[in-house]
């Protein structure tokens, strides 16, 4: 599971404009920025086609995460919808901080 090396290249993503510029670029610069971190093809696919609901399920931070939703031009409510539709597609989250031990219809102490 390479859920930290994601989590490095969104962290570098949100802080260097190089990094942004790169992964701006599509086709042949983005493939190349994407090698230089050690993603597996799920993650790797999720990051290049911009779902934010795959890349949430698999666990990124949502911190990190929502900077590059705004890098995506993506409005703060389709941000949120993107998450839930990715839970709703994909399943739970897998991992991180986030990880879902209930459904998202489960109701928590009587909520």
């Amino acid at each position: 599971m390479s859920l930290y090396t994601m989590q490095k290249f969104f962290f570098a993503l949100n802080r260097d404009v190089e990094v942004q510029r790169r992964y701006q670029q599509d086709g042949k610069e983005r493939a190349k920025l994407l090698d230089t971190f050690e993603l597996t093809d799920e993650e790797r696919e999720a990051i290049d086609r911009g779902d934010i609901g795959k890349i949430y399920v698999l666990g990124c931070n949502g911190q990190l995460l929502m900077h590059f939703a705004a890098l995506l031009g993506m409005p703060w409510a389709d941000y949120i919808s993107a998450m839930r539709e990715g839970v709703h597609k994909f399943g739970p989250v897998r991992a991180g901080i986030y990880t879902m031990t209930t459904s998202q219809d489960d109701r928590i102490a009587g909520v």
